[in-house]
């Protein structure tokens, strides 16, 4: 077999409750086609593949292997952003939206991959800040979403585009969410589903207080802050694609802005992103008479 890949990286989460036979099927079969395998994380039931911290993969592998669902997908892309390490998601489980390949015919399309035959789909992040700490505080493939930490109070908070004031709203919170994620959390709050080629983001409230405050597309390229007023009386947090977040303060600023790295996701020739869409959301189910 001829092919671009030598070294292969599997990423992985263990905590996926049928995460053994997954890993065990692929590994099995890329050591039959003759390919160097490291694993982000020791297995008993695979003792001998070769352990290296998924920091060290770009020097490590030439394609990564993402195994379980988007959400590792997610935590994949966020880890290797930047690395210019092409990815692929193998699904384990339900429909993903990010991981296409399936076990049931993972011989035939894996095999297509690791001989050339895909296309790339850049995808970009966000990257979230507090005040003016030039740390982030976290990045986002999906959404950052600013939300009350504890209790069901509504929270309150003024946004700004580059500085200038947007609106002020009383909310259960706000999503900002890239193209990737409008199908999560921001289509559940109302939003769009955006093309994931496109260069924007989405900005949608969570249960507003006022039934004008609407789902609102801005470009990518713009500084999104959110400032917490000083009269929220409830807890609030920042978390990026769901991961445990940040207390914020009365007054702290939520500064989001798309990340300088992006990731490249290698999909099968025929891939199409819309057929995963009518599939997952049930938009070809015929109507009853």
């Amino acid at each position: 077999m001829k092919t671009p890949f030598k070294r292969i990286g599997l990423f992985i989460r263990k905590d996926d409750p049928i995460l053994e036979n997954a890993v065990v099927q692929i590994s099995d079969f890329l050591k039959s086609k003759s390919l160097s395998i490291v694993i982000n994380e020791p297995l008993n039931f695979l003792a001998d593949l070769e352990v290296v911290s998924s920091n060290d993969f770009a020097s490590s592998c030439d394609l990564v292997i993402a195994i379980g669902g988007d959400g590792t997908v997610l935590s994949a892309s966020r880890a290797m952003a930047g690395s210019n390490l092409a990815l692929v998601g193998i699904n384990v489980g339900r429909l993903g939206f990010l991981a296409d390949v399936t076990l049931t015919n993972l011989d035939r399309q894996l095999s297509k991959i690791l001989t050339g035959e895909y296309r790339e789909d850049t995808r970009f992040l966000l990257t979230a800040t507090i005040n003016d700490s030039p740390m982030p505080v976290g990045t986002a493939m999906n959404d950052v979403v600013v939300h009350g930490h504890q209790g069901l109070h509504m929270i309150e908070f003024e946004t700004y585009l580059n500085g200038k004031f947007l609106n002020s709203q009383r909310a259960d919170g706000l999503v900002v969410a890239t193209p990737t994620g409008s199908t999560a959390y921001a289509m559940s709050a109302g939003g769009p589903i955006l093309d994931v080629d496109l260069d924007a983001v989405v900005l949608a409230s969570v249960c507003p207080h006022t039934l004008s405050n609407r789902p609102l597309i801005v470009a990518a390229s713009n500084l999104i802050e959110i400032i917490m007023s000083d009269k929220t009386d409830s807890t609030c947090m920042v978390t990026c694609d769901g991961r445990p977040g940040h207390i914020l303060q009365p007054g702290d600023t939520v500064k989001i802005e798309r990340h300088s790295q992006t990731v490249k996701l290698l999909h099968l020739e025929d891939h199409d992103h819309y057929s995963i869409l009518r599939a997952k959301l049930e938009w070809g189910r015929k109507l009853a008479n």
